[in-house]
């Protein structure tokens, strides 16, 4: 048994003479078919090792002796676990579709909530976390006079926001939470969560932040807070709540 075929058949074994594999493929021929069985034979459990391999081997007959009914069942296993897998990311995907459109009900109940509203801090904050499945969603908005989100404006003395019901952000924040150039995020790693959901905050394990973008270009968030990751599913939900934002602002224009 040579080293070049050692080296050529475990990728852990080290190079020889500090040569990496490329190398030593360029400067000896290939290990030659009795080579491989013979390391194969003096290293039984390499396909344990490398499990991977199963996939690019093409499996044996199965016509007798348990060593070759145990080669085929590896392969089988490799096979299963790489369907399991798929079969995973698609579960996944029609759940988080599903979501989706359970979300968009939610909100099409939620604008029906702020067409009829006649206080819209109010019914942002006591009555859509029921119609949302949410724990938290409030209003805030930067100090007036506050540099606006719209590039090169400043937000006027005149503002459509009421004066109770909405809490106040640091200048820079909207931008800083949505995100420059986005009108909505879902979040999974929450910061600032006490800012923005106060005291169900502890309970909140992902939100939602959209743009509320009013006339008078005062810089104006809505925060939501769920416990329930489903609520807020972080492939479908983004459109949808910078919908819900825009309908937020609609309704305080009025």
């Amino acid at each position: 048994m040579t080293s070049n075929a050692a080296t050529s058949l475990d990728p852990a074994a080290p190079a020889a003479g500090g040569l990496s594999t490329a190398a030593q493929a360029a400067a000896g021929p290939a290990p030659t078919a009795e080579e491989v069985a013979a390391y194969l034979r003096d290293h039984p459990d390499f396909l344990v090792r490398h499990p991977d391999l199963y996939r690019a081997l093409v499996p044996p007959r199965r016509l007798h002796g348990e060593n070759l009914a145990d080669h085929m069942a590896a392969m089988v296993a490799a096979e299963r676990a790489r369907t399991r897998q798929l079969e995973a990311e698609v579960q996944a995907a029609i759940d988080d579709g599903r979501a989706g459109a359970a979300l968009v009900l939610r909100v099409r109940l939620a604008v029906l909530a702020l067409m009829r509203s006649r206080d819209i801090p109010e019914t942002v904050s006591q009555e859509l976390p029921a119609l949302l499945r949410v724990e938290s969603c409030a209003l805030f908005a930067e100090p007036a006079g506050a540099p606006s989100f719209l590039p090169g404006r400043r937000a006027p003395a005149e503002t459509s926001l009421p004066r109770h019901g909405v809490r106040l952000l640091p200048p820079g924040s909207v931008t800083r939470l949505v995100g420059r150039g986005r009108d909505a995020r879902v979040r999974t790693e929450i910061t600032e969560a006490e800012l923005l959901h106060a005291e169900a905050a502890p309970l909140v394990t992902r939100d939602a932040v959209a743009r509320v973008p009013l006339w008078c270009g005062t810089p104006c968030l809505l925060a939501l807070g769920a416990r329930d990751a489903a609520a807020l599913p972080a492939r479908q939900a983004v459109t949808t709540i910078a919908f819900l934002g825009r309908a937020v602002a609609a309704a305080l224009s009025r």
